[in-house]
């Protein structure tokens, strides 16, 4: 596939090192790095969304960084078009497109495709709600074995939002969503593309995660967060790990070592979410981290691994 525009992605957990990495790899591959992060693009958020620091910004462009209010959603769908078209740019200067960042659901519309079905309805999704509060999300997840297993295997069992919207599509079309999905285009197959995994053994990566807490709180989270909470949050920006922790301690409700814990306890839990996605996906080539293998030594594994192949 040499003759095709080489694409390359570098994903993994949160604090395990990607910022670094991609930058050092960027100089070296003549590359500008798209965030492939779900809460980079918020434009007053900085320290709870880890963005990288004005002097990567400066050294390496970036793109879908600081491009929308917290008060507006940002879904995959917006993702993807923004991201694409950031892609073509990028390959219009002969530069190569570097993808980086921890959401394995956008790393997943961008290299498969996405299902842009428009069967809604909005009376059926607020009845399998109520299902899903009176019986539990379990029982929804087993209706929709019944109806799509493909689809039950892939969607965990405690994903309310994509269990209703699987058995939704199912309702309104009578087609289940895995086979709909199965006609999804994405980059995967157009490009000559790399995808590579940064990790660490899992008490390395949850001590930097702890590490990483408390300079957010140094570095003045609470003041930041306690700005955000003034606006209109979107959905998806509130979902950003720490403002309801701040919150609660900001309130009164808990103290600041209990939302310190809680930070860091939520966000060891949003790691090993990340990796249980990334796991999944055999086109990832792990690197696996350790004291000798410092973020220049990673590169040069990425490097010998491009001209290898």
């Amino acid at each position: 596939m040499k003759h095709l525009p080489q694409v390359i992605f570098l994903v993994g957990p949160t604090a395990v090192g990607k910022t670094e990495v991609a930058c050092r790899l960027a100089r070296k591959v003549r590359g500008e790095i798209i965030s492939c992060d779900s809460m980079q693009v918020y434009r007053q958020v900085r320290i709870a969304s880890n963005k990288p620091s004005t002097a990567a910004l400066k050294a390496v462009p970036h793109h879908l960084v600081d491009v929308v209010s917290v008060e507006e959603e940002f879904d995959v769908a917006r993702f993807r078009k923004a991201a694409v078209a950031s892609i073509r740019q990028i390959m219009a200067r002969r530069r190569v497109p570097l993808i980086v960042g921890g959401s394995g659901l956008y790393m997943s519309v961008l290299l498969d495709g996405i299902f842009e079905g428009q069967a809604k309805d909005e009376a059926l999704r607020r009845r399998l709600e109520t299902v899903a509060e009176e019986k539990g999300n379990v029982f929804l997840h087993e209706e929709l074995r019944r109806r799509d297993p493909p689809a039950a295997e892939k969607i965990h069992a405690n994903d309310r939002r994509r269990i209703i919207r699987a058995l939704e599509v199912f309702e309104l079309t009578r087609t289940p969503i895995s086979a709909i999905q199965k006609n999804r285009k994405g980059l995967w197959g157009q490009y000559d593309i790399r995808v590579f995994g940064l990790n660490y053994p899992r008490q390395e990566l949850y001590g930097r995660i702890d590490r990483r807490v408390e300079a957010m709180f140094r570095e003045g989270l609470l003041k930041e967060v306690e700005g955000l909470r003034r606006l209109l949050l979107s959905q998806t920006a509130a979902k950003i790990i720490g403002i309801k922790e701040v919150g609660e301690h900001l309130e009164g409700r808990t103290g600041l070592a209990a939302a310190k814990e809680l930070m860091k306890q939520n966000t060891r839990r949003y790691a090993k979410r990340q990796l249980t996605w990334f796991r999944r996906d055999s086109r990832i080539e792990w690197i696996e981290l350790e004291e000798k293998i410092t973020p220049p030594e990673a590169v040069k594994m990425i490097l010998r691994s491009l001209e290898e192949k």
